[in-house]
């Protein structure tokens, strides 16, 4: 490269210099600890170069063999961009991973994974999807309980051994919400029952004035759960007072999630969308439904989305349910320097609750091909009225 041996002696003690400091530096950095949770991409080492020109010659070589000071001195750093951050989740619908009392063994959750199927067998076909993203939640329905002391009023007890658990964990859910008829299936040990395996799994979850709150990113989600079905107008004070206590402890971005509706009904009460709409006026980000069973349309409402029914999922309490249809709902949040953009950044994945057509294997699956095209056209019905319409890819038409 032309470099003298003098300057080459210079470049070698600079180089060594340059070493020597970042070793110390090293040893002195403090450890970053990193949640569980989250996945954290370390940055690439500086490599301590010196930088070159174009003609191969040193930066600051005065071409006589001496090199300058300025030759000893890292260049300043370029000025970089906003700082963006991303943010997907993933919103499904009811998971009832067991039988409800009275159902038969044959060909029901139970015996499915009796049969030794493994934990990763139920959300085998969605686990990239729910892997792929930054937070997964779904309604669990159903304690996870070996409680015998089922709630005689209720007409369908749902219950599932506790080590059911690792079936979420192995699909890689993160939290879920049980504001939902059935959680007391089981009365308060059921509750306490699925708690505690829910914590020891370290899967978060909320309901009534239970809230939650998942970082990933540096993003603080929080998230509420509410029984609509059972307790009517007395869940706003859970929605108003739970947004206000997240917001309050920090949260970028909140989560309401309405257990509503009537069973096997394709469109919402009014009820559902004024209740809706008022969780946006209390400040949820995005509000997330289900309980119909089936699906329903989604709304947008001050920028913000109402996704009125998901529909089921990983449904052990029916062993061939007449309508499979259901979805995955996606958004991706942006943050510009810790500030959350009004972007419209919407996917739904259209699946259905089996892998087979002709029974439940309680193996939920996206659709393709015109399977997926039906589906996504009768979300588009639905929701038609809201003037919400998505493409053939599931995109938001914007």
């Amino acid at each position: 490269m032309g470099i003298k041996k003098t300057g080459f002696s210079v470049l070698l003690s600079v180089m060594f210099m340059l070493t020597a400091c970042g070793n110390q530096e090293s040893e002195s950095a403090s450890v970053m600890w990193i949640s569980p949770t989250e996945l954290k991409e370390t940055e690439e080492p500086d490599n301590g170069e010196i930088p070159v020109s174009a003609d191969g010659s040193l930066s600051g070589d005065m071409g006589d063999g001496e090199v300058s000071d300025s030759a000893a001195e890292m260049p300043e750093a370029a000025e970089t961009g906003p700082e963006e951050v991303n943010i997907t989740i993933s919103a499904a619908g009811d998971v009832t991973m067991g039988n409800y009392r009275g159902q038969g063994y044959e060909v029901s959750f139970r015996q499915t994974y009796d049969q030794g199927v493994g934990d990763s067998y139920f959300f085998e076909n969605v686990a990239d999807i729910f892997s792929a993203d930054d937070l997964t939640l779904v309604n669990l329905e159903g304690p996870l309980t070996r409680s015998e002391d089922g709630r005689e009023e209720q007409t369908y007890c749902i219950s599932g051994d506790p080590e059911y658990v690792n079936i979420l964990t192995a699909g890689s859910v993160e939290a879920v919400s049980m504001g939902n008829n059935h959680r007391l299936d089981y009365k308060e040990q059921g509750t306490a029952d699925t708690v505690a395996a829910l914590e020891e799994a370290g899967i978060l979850y909320a309901y009534d004035d239970k809230y939650c709150m998942y970082e990933v990113k540096g993003i603080h989600i929080g998230i509420v759960s509410v029984n609509e079905v059972g307790q009517g107008y007395g869940v706003e004070k859970f929605l108003e007072e739970g947004i206000a206590q997240l917001r309050e402890e920090g949260a970028d971005l909140v989560f309401t999630c309405c257990h509503w509706g009537t069973e096997r009904e394709y469109y919402p009460e009014d009820y559902q969308k004024s209740l809706g709409r008022k969780c946006i006026d209390w400040g949820a980000d995005l509000v997330i439904g289900h309980h119909p069973h089936v699906l329903q349309g989604i709304e947008e409402y001050q920028g913000k989305y109402i996704v009125y029914s998901l529909g089921n999922f990983c449904f052990g309490a029916n062993r061939n349910p007449p309508d499979k249809d259901c979805m995955i709902f996606q958004q991706t949040f942006t943050f510009t320097d810790g500030i959350k953009q009004e972007d419209r950044e919407i996917k739904v994945i259209p699946c259905s609750v089996s892998s087979v057509s002709s029974r439940n294997d309680y193996k939920p699956t996206p659709a393709e091909g015109g399977e997926a095209q039906r589906i996504l056209d009768r979300i588009n019905e639905f929701s038609r009225d809201f003037g919400v319409e998505f493409d053939s890819e599931g995109l938001l038409v914007k």
